[in-house]
């Protein structure tokens, strides 16, 4: 992992502001056909930039069906403690997880994520939800998907699949967490 000093050796904008809210809209028409409406449905976005996509999924897909709160649908999991690499980064700070009211018991259970890279932190959220309740089904949404599994972990939605190199860094921001347009960008990170 590159220090705080370093910088890439170049990076490139794969997908805007417009892409990520069309892949977004794509998404939360997909989980709706999948689920064959929206009963029963829960967001569960996995801090921290799944969280504001869950939110930004629920928001659609409420626009999409009238008889949906988003706000009663989207909700936070926190997976650190469930996270196998905590010794080698211990200063990863916990965020809430925080349940719609209905929780998950027999519920459709959406986790979304930015980015699905090893598949390690999905392995901690599949573990997070079986301390919280009991989904009927659990699915995946991820913004994009870079390769390079490590576990035997795909997603249902993709907003945009992105084949990197190891020497690549996929960054996604967000204005609700970086102050900034929203944007995903490779970076470089080779001599």
């Amino acid at each position: 992992m590159p220090s705080p000093a370093q910088s890439p050796s170049s990076s490139r904008v794969v997908l805007s502001e417009a892409d990520i809210d069309r892949a977004l809209t794509r998404i939360a028409h997909e989980i709706l056909e999948a689920n064959k409406g929206s009963r029963d449905l829960v967001l569960m976005g996995i801090p921290r930039r799944g969280y504001p996509l869950a939110c930004r999924l629920a928001a659609k897909i409420a626009a999409a069906d009238p008889s949906v709160s988003a706000a009663a649908i989207a909700g936070q999991l926190d997976v650190t403690m469930f996270r196998d690499d905590l010794q080698r980064q211990p200063t990863r700070p916990p965020y809430p997880t925080a349940l719609p009211a209905e929780g998950l018991d027999d519920k459709v259970v959406v986790l979304v994520d930015d980015v699905l890279y090893s598949g390690r932190t999905i392995r901690a959220a599949l573990d997070a939800l079986v301390d919280l309740g009991r989904p009927r089904i659990v699915r995946l949404a991820v913004l994009v998907d870079r390769g390079h599994r490590e576990l035997p972990i795909r997603a249902d939605h993709v907003g945009k699949n992105l084949p990197t190199s190891s020497v690549e860094k996929v960054r996604v921001r967000l204005a609700e967490i970086d102050q900034v347009a929203d944007e995903v960008v490779i970076e470089d990170w080779s001599e």
